[in-house]
């Protein structure tokens, strides 16, 4: 979930010749946990994801997680972890045992924070009442519930493997086994969808009174089966019409939106995703995770991890696959692809205290920017403007020679 384009043939305007200082505070640090196994394969997605065999190997990949994690304490520097996400793969298809031992033996290596936000992804098509009251015995506190789209035909041209009234029911199964917090994902411009269809999709996500929606739209990814044999999706007008008729119905239902395709009700955005865009640190442990983790010298290493579960699983061969060091030339573009995603954008202090560059190195970008009506001209935020969301790759070229 935290792939993020390279940034490594960007040049930003200004930016080199501003030396980096070291960071005053290190950002917040939070922990991603990728499980890679799916029941099936849908044929829109491009995340590391695996189909499983009948027996997953729960204590092996449990046990490779924290030595995994072992190997990145040493960016830890005393912080605390605001934060856990479980994602995949299907998460959920790990016991409650397999996931409690993991969660005791993160909290050994790393104080959790009091108030500490742990999500777990779920399938409707893997609910199983029991299993969810185990989960929240174990201190997760947030589910995020891959429900799609609630209409039949949809959901098999999706590849899904649940239904709508099992889409329904599992909102109700994770009321009942105590989560109070969850978050629905949702999709729309989906093949042959109707602007009826997009909104009777969201009109039943609404019903079942979710904290949190995820709604976006279905977009054709590489290395998937819809890249190599694309569904017939809606026209543009249809897309515009869906996004601006959905926007609405959100906003009117107490769903504010706070990031390009997040909503929620008052004080239930996602931690864990609000550190990512605001450019905090994250610890990436499991087949493909990604990282990113900041030094007390200004250093910022983005790392990724071995993709194949075979090979994560070997002791033969290295959990880490690479690192990269971000060079003051990178380091705009990867603030603000991030930041600017989020529709209140962040503080300009966070640019400093984030990245060790001074804020006079956005000057030239920012004045472009702010004269093309892309970003607010507001000296104490860094924020896109209504056309600047609209139009954000216009609005981060400015930051480039």
């Amino acid at each position: 979930m935290t792939d993020s384009p390279s940034a490594s043939s960007l040049i930003i305007g200004g930016a080199a010749s501003s030396p980096r200082a070291p960071l005053p505070t290190l950002p917040p640090l939070a922990l991603y946990i990728h499980i890679p196994w799916c029941v099936r394969k849908c044929p829109y997605c491009d995340f590391n994801s695996h189909t499983a065999s009948p027996v997953l190997p729960e204590q092996e990949y449990v046990d490779a997680l924290l030595a995994d994690l072992d190997q990145d304490l040493h960016a830890v520097y005393g912080r605390e972890i605001s934060s856990i996400f479980f994602g995949g793969g299907t998460p959920s298809l790990f016991s409650a045992e397999a996931l409690g031992r993991l969660l005791e033996g993160v909290e050994q290596r790393i104080p959790f924070a009091h108030d500490i936000e742990i999500t777990l992804e779920a399938n409707p098509g893997t609910f199983e009442q029991e299993k969810f009251v185990a989960y929240r015995k174990l201190g997760i506190n947030r589910l995020s519930i891959g429900i799609q789209s609630f209409q039949q035909e949809k959901l098999k041209a999706l590849g899904r493997i649940h239904n709508g009234d099992e889409a329904v029911r599992a909102a109700g199964m994770a009321r009942q086994a105590g989560f109070d917090n969850f978050n629905l994902d949702l999709m729309h411009g989906l093949p042959d969808q109707s602007l009826d269809d997009a909104l009777s999709d969201l009109r039943q996500a609404i019903a079942l009174n979710p904290t949190h929606i995820s709604w976006y739209q279905l977009t054709l990814e590489p290395n998937t089966v819809f890249w190599n044999q694309p569904p017939v999706l809606p026209e543009d007008d249809t897309l515009w019409d869906i996004q601006e008729a959905g926007q609405a119905l959100l906003a009117e239902h107490g769903y504010a939106q706070y990031e390009v395709s997040a909503y929620a009700q008052a004080g239930r955005p996602a931690r864990h995703n609000l550190n990512y865009w605001s450019f905090g640190d994250f610890i990436g442990i499991g087949a493909g995770a990604h990282g990113k983790l900041s030094h007390p010298d200004g250093r910022i290493v983005r790392t990724w991890k071995t993709r194949l579960p075979k090979d994560y699983l070997n002791p033969a061969k290295s959990f880490q696959a690479g690192e990269k060091a971000l060079t003051n030339d990178e380091m705009p573009f990867e603030f603000l692809m991030n930041a600017l995603r989020l529709t209140a954008g962040v503080e300009s202090r966070l640019y400093p205290e984030r990245t060790g560059l001074s804020l006079e190195s956005l000057a030239e970008g920012r004045a472009a920017a702010e004269q093309s009506g892309l970003l607010q001209v507001e000296p104490s935020r860094l924020a896109a403007t209504e056309r600047g969301k609209l139009f954000l790759n216009d609005l981060l070229q400015q930051f480039l020679n």
